[in-house]
């Protein structure tokens, strides 16, 4: 491949850092990268969150890479309208191609606006993140326009690379071959975790600490935190909840006195509070969705060289780290296991166990698959 590559993420650049993100960001390394936002609809006073600027915004974020937030007709994913967007958004991603002087020759589609198409001849790769069709409640969209809108990029995208066991199967009864491409980790950032500086919203001198970082959601099974809580050992919760999320029980959970919730916090502050994290929790329902997902705190947590329990999914079996990560499937038995995880000391040698297990796993080399899928020849392009 040679030129610039578009990645058309799911979230916003700006969200919590995830799968398109760190995708985006390590691929800059090797070429120059137009990260597209989804398409914001256009509402009366409507302005890019983070700039306030009208219509479509373009912004150079980091050395070879861009990021372009293109607007959207209101009502943008309904159906008639959202082919209008993607043709919208299209214009808007060969505008700012040209604008900051990229020629595209890799396209990675993420997200549900089809960019397949944004220039012919580049090479294309969809890359499922999720089971948006299982998961088109929590997106507020339909899920048989959503299927329809994955079989048509699946059909034709040149390669098609998934991030989970579970969604290897969904592109093979779509007749395409997929690709695994799971998600990674940092293992570089939590380096100095404990010489990071201790969070200034959170009493001092905790210690057994249970922890959780991520979207609050209906993903998230709240009686296993209850659970937790129930146990006395200090719980603390990293990120934002989402509206209309538990409305009774979520307030009593974060009232008790030994459950600390800070909100949503920006990535490059989370080593502080994994610092006082000695156990972090993974606590997804069990619905499709989520046995489709690869939770990227499982990884995390280990990369902060911190224990983790986890529910039962697929993407945790795939793994195989064994008693590195202790499975749990009722609410009781997660606070058992959480509860005896906390007992076990957190000493050097198994911090160091659990950050090489991480370390296995590393964002460099997840890009690798997702860059050969591109054609990028990573040695040639590094050296340029």
């Amino acid at each position: 491949m040679n030129g610039s590559i578009v990645y058309a993420g799911g979230t916003r650049y700006d969200g919590v850092s995830g799968t398109d993100r760190h995708m985006a960001d390590r691929l800059s390394a090797f070429t120059d990268v137009l990260y597209v936002d989804p398409p914001r609809p256009v509402r009366s006073g409507l302005r890019d969150p983070e700039t306030g600027e009208a219509g479509h915004v373009l912004r150079h974020v980091a050395p070879r890479l861009w990021r372009l937030s293109p607007v959207a007709p209101p009502a943008a994913y309904r159906p008639g309208v959202d082919r209008l967007t993607a043709a919208l958004a299209r214009r808007a991603v060969r505008g700012a191609a040209r604008k900051a002087g990229l020629r595209i020759g890799g396209v990675v589609v993420a997200g549900t606006t089809d960019l397949l198409d944004v220039r012919p001849g580049a090479r294309t790769v969809r890359y499922v993140t999720d089971d948006l069709v299982a998961g088109a409640s929590l997106i507020r969209m339909s899920a048989s326009r959503l299927a329809q809108a994955e079989a048509r990029m699946t059909r034709r995208a040149d390669a098609v690379a998934v991030v989970s066991p579970g969604l290897v199967e969904r592109v093979t009864r779509l007749g395409r071959d997929a690709t695994l491409v799971p998600n990674g980790c940092d293992v570089s950032a939590y380096a100095s975790i404990d010489d990071a500086p201790p969070p200034a919203d959170l009493p001092a001198g905790l210690t057994g600490v249970a922890g959780f970082i991520g979207h609050v959601n209906a993903r998230i099974d709240i009686a296993l935190l209850e659970a937790v809580a129930d146990t006395g050992a200090p719980l603390v919760i990293v990120g934002p909840r989402g509206v209309g999320y538990e409305p009774e029980r979520w307030p009593a959970l974060i009232g008790r006195a030994n459950v600390h919730w800070v909100g949503r916090k920006p990535y490059e502050e989370l080593p502080s509070y994994l610092r006082l994290i000695d156990v972090g929790l993974t606590p997804y329902t069990d619905t499709a969705f989520n046995r489709a997902s690869f939770p990227l705190k499982t990884l995390e947590y280990l990369a902060a060289g911190r224990g983790v329990v986890s529910t039962d999914l697929p993407a945790t079996a795939w793994l195989e780290a064994g008693p590195l990560i202790p499975v749990a499937r009722t609410p009781a038995e997660f606070a058992a296991t959480v509860t005896a995880q906390l007992r076990i000391p957190r000493t050097p040698a198994l911090a160091e166990r659990r950050r090489a297990f991480a370390a296995r796993h590393d964002w460099n080399e997840r890009v690798r698959l997702l860059a050969d899928l591109l054609g990028l020849e990573i040695r040639e392009v590094a050296g340029r």
